[in-house]
C-alpha cells in the first residue's frame, strides 16, 4: 500500500479541518448538556436517564431510514444539512437559557433532534469518504480523521469544564453550535464534484432497507463484521453499566484517581490514530485488524482481576488504558474494510445497519450486565463480559478477514 499525501490534499484538508472543529465543539455537548440538565436545571437520576434514552430511541427508530436516505441522494449535501440542523438545534439551548424559559423538556427534544442529526450525518460521513479520496488512501484517510477525533476525546472535557465554570453550561454549548457552522462551511468549499447516485431507488423505502440488510448478511467479510460487532457490543454493555461503580465502590478508586487513569486512555488512542496505517503497511490488513480486537479483548480482562491496595488496583486500570491505543486501530480498520467491500450504492445502508448494531445492543447488554451483578457480583460479571468480549474475535478469525494482506478489490 503506497502512501499519500493526503495533508497535500485541498479538499482532504478541508474536510479534516471542519471535523477537527466540529469534533471539539460535540465533546463539549456530550458533557454540556447533563451539565445544564443538573446545575442550570437540578434534575433528578430518573430525568437523566430520560435525557440519555432520548437520543438512543432515535437510533433504534431511524437508524436504518438514515442509511436509506443516504444512498437515495447525494451525500455532501445531506452533510451541510445535517451540521445545520445541529447548529440550530443546538443554539436554542443557550437562547431558551437567556430568556428564562429553558426545561428539561427542551432537553429532551434537543437531545432527540440533535442524536437524528448526527445519525445522519455519521451514516452519511462514512458513505462520503470513497468518493472524496481514492481508494488506496482510504486507510490514511480514515486514520487521519480518527487524529481529530482522538484529539477532541483528550482535550475536549478538560475545555468543557473550563466553559462551564466561566461561561455556565448552557453558554458552553454555543460553541458547539457554532463549531457546526465551521463545518458545513469546511464542506461547502469541497470542490471535488460527487457522483450522483448510480441507481434508482425501489419504489418503497422499506424495499431498499431490506437490501441493505441482505447486502450486510450475504458478503462474508461483511457478515464477520456484523457478527462480531453485535457480540462485542452486547458484552461490552456489561463494562459500559458496571466500570466506573466497581471501580469506586469495590475497588475504592476516587474519582479524581479514576479520571486521570480514563485520561490515560485519551492520550495513548492519539498514538493508536497515529500507527493505524503504519501498522497495515508493516503486518497487513488481515493481521492488524484481528491483533487489534485481540488486544483490546485481553486488556478488558484486566479491571476485574484487580485486587489489593488502591495503588495495585489503579495500576491494573491503568494498564487496560495505555492499551486503549488498539481501539483506534481496530476502529480505522473495521470503517475501512466495510469501505473497500461494500457497492458505493449500498455503503449508506450498510453502515446504518452497522451503527444500530453498535448502538442498539450496547444498552441491552448494560441492562444484562446490571442484572447478572445483582446476582452474582460486579467482579464475576465484568470478567464474564470480558471473556465474551475477547471471544468475539473469533468471528473474525474464521473468515476471510485473517487472509487479507491489503483491502481487497472494489465491488462491482
Amino acid at each position: 500500500m503506497r502512501r499519500s499525501g493526503l495533508w497535500r490534499a485541498p479538499d482532504f484538508l478541508k474536510l479534516w479541518a471542519g471535523q477537527a472543529v466540529s469534533q471539539m465543539g460535540s465533546t463539549i455537548t456530550d458533557s454540556g448538556l447533563p451539565y445544564t440538565a443538573i446545575l442550570v436545571l437540578g434534575a433528578s437520576p430518573f430525568q437523566m436517564g430520560l435525557l440519555s434514552g432520548a437520543g438512543a430511541a432515535v437510533i433504534l427508530v431511524f437508524g436504518l431510514f438514515a442509511g436509506a436516505w443516504a444512498d437515495r441522494l447525494r451525500r455532501r449535501p445531506i452533510l451541510i444539512f445535517a451540521d445545520l440542523g445541529r447548529a440550530a438545534v443546538l443554539g436554542t439551548v443557550p437562547l431558551a437559557a437567556a430568556l428564562g424559559r429553558l426545561s428539561m423538556g427542551h432537553l429532551y427534544l434537543v437531545a432527540a433532534a440533535s442524536s437524528l442529526f448526527n445519525l445522519l450525518f455519521e451514516v452519511s460521513y462514512q458513505a462520503y469518504l470513497p468518493t472524496l479520496v481514492d481508494r488506496e488512501n482510504i486507510v490514511e484517510c480514515n486514520s487521519k480523521l480518527a487524529l481529530a477525533e482522538s484529539i477532541a476525546q483528550v482535550t475536549g472535557p478538560g475545555l468543557t469544564g473550563i466553559l462551564v465554570g466561566w461561561i455556565t453550561a448552557p453558554k458552553a454549548i454555543l460553541f458547539d453550535a457554532v463549531s457546526f457552522l465551521v463545518s458545513a462551511s469546511s464542506l461547502s468549499l469541497i470542490r471535488k464534484p460527487e457522483p450522483q447516485p448510480d441507481r434508482r431507488p425501489q419504489p418503497h423505502l422499506l424495499g431498499e432497507i431490506a437490501e441493505g440488510l441482505r447486502a450486510s448478511w450475504r458478503d462474508p467479510i461483511l457478515q464477520a463484521l456484523a457478527k462480531r460487532t453485535a457480540t462485542a457490543s452486547f458484552f461490552l454493555g456489561f463494562a459500559a453499566a458496571l466500570y466506573f461503580l466497581f471501580a469506586m465502590r469495590e475497588l475504592g478508586l476516587s474519582a479524581a484517581l479514576l479520571g486521570t487513569i480514563i485520561s490515560v486512555g485519551g492520550a495513548t488512542s492519539l498514538a493508536g490514530a497515529f500507527a493505524a496505517e503504519r501498522l497495515v503497511r508493516r503486518f497487513g490488513f488481515g493481521r492488524t485488524f484481528i491483533g487489534a480486537a485481540a488486544v483490546t479483548g485481553v486488556t478488558a480482562l484486566l479491571p476485574p482481576l484487580a485486587h489489593g491496595p488502591v495503588a495495585v488496583c489503579a495500576i491494573f486500570l491503568g494498564t487496560a488504558q495505555l492499551f486503549d491505543m488498539a481501539w483506534p486501530v481496530y476502529n480505522i480498520s473495521e470503517l475501512s474494510l466495510r469501505q473497500a467491500v461494500t457497492p458505493n450504492h449500498l455503503l449508506g445502508r450498510v453502515n446504518s445497519a452497522m451503527h444500530l448494531l453498535f448502538r442498539g445492543v450496547l444498552p441491552v447488554g448494560a441492562l444484562a450486565g446490571g442484572m447478572i451483578a445483582e446476582v452474582i457480583g460486579m467482579r464475576i460479571t465484568m470478567f464474564a463480559g470480558a471473556l465474551g468480549f475477547l471471544l468475539s474475535t473469533l468471528w473474525l478469525v474464521f473468515s476471510p478477514i485473517r487472509h487479507l494482506r491489503d483491502l481487497p478489490d472494489a465491488p462491482a
